[in-house]
């Protein structure tokens, strides 16, 4: 190729590159002389800047620059910043034409000739202003939500990262763990949980379910810096890129410590309203019963009481006694239940507790074995309580007998006394505020679960052999503990033992009234028609003058007819007015008529169930025999 072909190459050469740099419109691509002054312009320039090539050749490439960006020197910085290190490189604001600005990504390389002399600069600029505007969204989003994310106290918000190490943590995080952010970023996040979650494998469980589900729920006991632990409802996310790729989890916490302590609260008093509603209700069904077979077994005693004066000592007074007999273990059956029921006559006094329980030490040891060691452990100070000291030592000595059969291999019992205040944060059963005596029996036998031990109190329920207990022992002792304004605790471990506590009020008094008469008339009140033919017998066999009647209107009649000086009434009566209501009505409109009541329920029971003291009326328990009715009338009068 000759010389001037070579040329006209080169001069081709050139011409396309110089199309090349004119046709980009999307990069403004121009040269500089070694001053600074624009010696070339593109179309992209064009587009960018707004000037026409005629308009900007020849001037100083300064003028793109903002006015505080000229004024710091900036310019010529990026012109010495390209000679010494052979490149300038930068983003900033520059100005087009109309004085609007753009955001600009700007390089410039110097340009040297063969011999390496300067011969200027090419400037490359790009508009990069949408981009800048979406970073500065999303910094400006990202900015807002860290604010939003610190600013939240009722939450622990933190990242883990894959391996659950934290990696930022937010002031609610600070407020309920305990921990400032520099104790514990770069910590793994397990050291929130309690020693057994950690020895379980809990913290990895959650991390692996959180990354292959996509999340992870649940509640538990977590522990703070200082070591306390709280109840913390807890979700963790799983965090992924663009590509799917695991970066990390979210973490969100919550303090539901409270939330727990009033649910638990409030399931507990559930379910010992649950309880409490299902023991009264088995005792007024096993009340009612034990009170109709009362009324049957009077007609028996009674019926019995008056066969034997007509048949005097020639007739068979074997049959009579046995059938007597049968009587008396049918009533001593009724006892357990009326106990439940809390129904049982008491004989209340002011004692000593801790003088009951001594005084009763030797049948207590009695009761047991020798492999099994016996103890008691009695507060000198323990308050005396009003209680019948005779049922009181049966119901301990049921307790020992319970525990001791709970230990077939020995073991150990305690008897303890000890006095306790029960208030909203002491508190034992249902019984309201107040200073308490405590008994505890304690034994470490085979214990209860805690289905069994909720039911151990039910009459008939037991969990020895047929034949070996009615389920009645345990029924007794809270019926009669209950009646004497108590209640009775269980707290048993499988496997670990049981203890049972009576608490007992401290002080209880009671107040008792005699009173004295002739009896002439008797005016016999019972809708029980066979019951009321024996007691009017009863009342004839004893030389008194009877009159009858089924109701307490029909009663009033004859009050009103003819002068009665005993009024004899049953206290429950099906229909209309009740014997105490007709007692009542008898006191104020005849003050002169002795009265006297009867039932198959004990006075506290009837106190309990009318909500007023009954001792001001003379009283019999069915079934009552001729010597109760005498010995009564005998006080009455």
């Amino acid at each position: 190729m000759s010389e001037q072909q070579q040329q006209k190459k080169i001069l081709s050469d050139e011409r396309r590159y110089q199309y090349l740099i004119s046709g980009i419109n999307d990069y403004a691509i121009y040269m500089l002389d070694p001053q600074g002054l624009v010696s070339s312009w593109n179309a992209g320039a064009n587009r960018f800047k707004g000037y026409v090539a005629q308009e900007i050749l020849g001037e100083h490439f300064s003028r793109f620059y903002t006015d505080e960006d000229r004024a710091s020197g900036l310019p010529a910085y990026a012109l010495k910043t390209a000679l010494e290190q052979g490149k300038y490189e930068s983003e900033g604001w520059r100005v087009r034409k109309d004085g609007t600005r753009f955001w600009a990504h700007v390089v410039l390389d110097p340009i040297y000739n063969e011999e390496g002399i300067l011969l200027g600069f090419a400037k490359v600029t790009r508009d990069v202003t949408e981009r800048k505007e979406a970073e500065d969204r999303l910094r400006e989003s990202e900015q807002r939500f860290r604010l939003l994310v610190q600013g939240v106290t009722d939450y622990a918000i933190y990242m883990l990262s894959p391996e659950g190490t934290v990696t930022n943590w937010n002031s609610g995080a600070q407020r309920i763990k305990g921990y400032e952010q520099g104790e514990i970023v770069g910590s793994h996040f397990s050291r929130f949980y309690t020693a057994e979650d950690q020895a379980a494998g809990v913290p990895k469980r959650a991390l692996s379910t959180a990354a292959t589900a996509g999340r992870f729920e649940a509640e538990g006991w977590r522990v703070r810096k200082d070591g306390t632990r709280f109840w913390a409802h807890v979700i963790i996310d799983a965090i992924h890129d663009d590509d799917g790729q695991l970066v990390g989890f979210a973490k969100i916490t919550r303090d539901l410590t409270e939330k727990k302590r009033i649910a638990d609260a409030l399931e507990a008093a559930n379910a010992a309203l649950y309880q409490a509603q299902k023991m009264e209700s088995i005792g007024q069904l096993t009340g009612g019963i034990a009170h109709d077979f009362n009324n049957l077994l009077s007609v028996l005693s009674s019926g019995l009481e008056v066969l034997a004066m007509q048949r005097g000592e020639t007739g068979d007074t074997r049959t009579l006694e046995s059938m007597r007999r049968a009587v008396d273990r049918g009533a001593r059956l009724t006892q357990p239940l009326l106990a439940f029921a809390r129904r049982q006559p008491l004989q209340a006094e002011t004692r000593s507790v801790n003088r009951i329980v001594a005084g009763f030490e030797t049948v207590l040891r009695r009761a047991v074995h020798a492999g099994i060691a016996f103890e008691l452990d009695l507060d000198r100070k323990a308050h005396s309580a009003t209680i019948d000291s005779a049922r009181l030592e049966s119901a301990l000595l049921n307790l020992v007998v319970n525990a001791r059969d709970a230990m077939p291999q020995g073991g150990r019992i305690v008897i303890a006394t000890s006095n306790v205040t029960l208030d909203q944060h002491h508190q034992a059963g249902s019984l309201p505020a107040g200073e308490y005596i405590r008994i505890t029996v304690s034994d470490t036998g085979s214990g209860m679960p805690p289905d069994v031990a909720a039911r151990a109190f039910e009459p008939f329920f037991t969990t020895k052999e047929v034949g070996n207990g009615t389920g009645l022992g345990l029924s007794q002792v809270y019926g009669f503990i209950k009646q004497s304004d108590g209640d009775v605790v269980i707290e048993s471990r499988e496997g670990e033992g049981t203890t049972i506590a009576i608490y007992l009020p401290a002080v209880v008094s009671e107040a008792q009234e005699d009173h004295r008469g002739h009896v002439e008339r008797v005016l016999i009140v019972e809708d029980e028609p066979d019951l009321m033919d024996v007691a009017a017998s009863l009342f004839t066999s004893m030389g008194y003058d009877v009159v009858t009647a089924s109701s307490g209107r029909e009663a009033i009649d004859v009050l009103e007819q003819r002068d009665v000086d005993i009024l004899f009434t049953d206290v429950v009566m099906p229909n209309g007015m009740d014997g105490l209501e007709l007692a009542t009505y008898t006191r104020t409109h005849y003050p002169e008529t002795k009265i006297m009541l009867a039932s198959g329920y004990p006075l506290p029971a009837l106190k309990q169930r009318h909500g007023r003291d009954l001792n001001e009326f003379a009283f019999v328990n069915k079934p009552y025999r001729l010597a109760d009715l005498a010995r009564t009338l005998r006080s009455a009068m």
